[in-house]
């Protein structure tokens, strides 16, 4: 889980390992790990989630914390505009650290979606560069469950 601070890395995770929400925002510091066993077109996978730090203007994610990586979602807070370039720094140095491996972008918050600053036309041009973009809310839970299954199945075909 790798994305701009306050993006919803924290809250997507434990509205899928947990079917949790709340409202509560906790600076995550570091790295919390969580598991969550499943099954992908009948393969039991074990899915250990990383959900990184925030990065912002004053910490960046450090290349220690991608080595192995298998997969990543890059989230977006679809609300702040800026955090889609944060996503596609990281997506820069996540290649450079670890080579291709499968990335989703996943849009958060659509629970919001009358306040975004995203346009329609930006994730358009993300599909057409063959991205993966699935729009997500921890909140309400709308496509949590289909941007991790997706991922997981990604890195099955890898």
């Amino acid at each position: 889980m790798l994305g701009a601070f306050a993006a919803g890395k924290t809250s997507l995770v434990q509205r899928y390992v947990h079917s949790l929400f709340s409202e509560k925002y906790l600076t995550t510091v570091g790295v919390k790990i969580d598991q969550k066993p499943v099954s992908v077109k009948g393969t039991a996978i074990d899915l250990i989630l990383w959900d990184i730090y925030g990065e912002d203007e004053f910490q960046a994610v450090r290349p220690s914390y991608l080595r192995g990586a298998s997969g990543c979602l890059l989230v977006v807070d679809g609300t702040r505009k800026y955090t889609l370039d944060t996503a596609h720094s990281l997506l820069k140095r996540v290649r450079e650290t670890v080579g291709e491996i499968p990335v989703i972008f996943t849009i958060n918050k659509s629970d919001l979606k009358d306040s975004w600053e995203i346009e329609p036309s930006q994730l358009e041009s993300l599909e057409r560069q063959s991205a993966v973009v699935i729009q997500t809310s921890a909140k309400d839970g709308s496509g949590v469950e289909s941007a991790f299954t997706t991922l997981a199945e990604m890195m099955l075909e890898d």
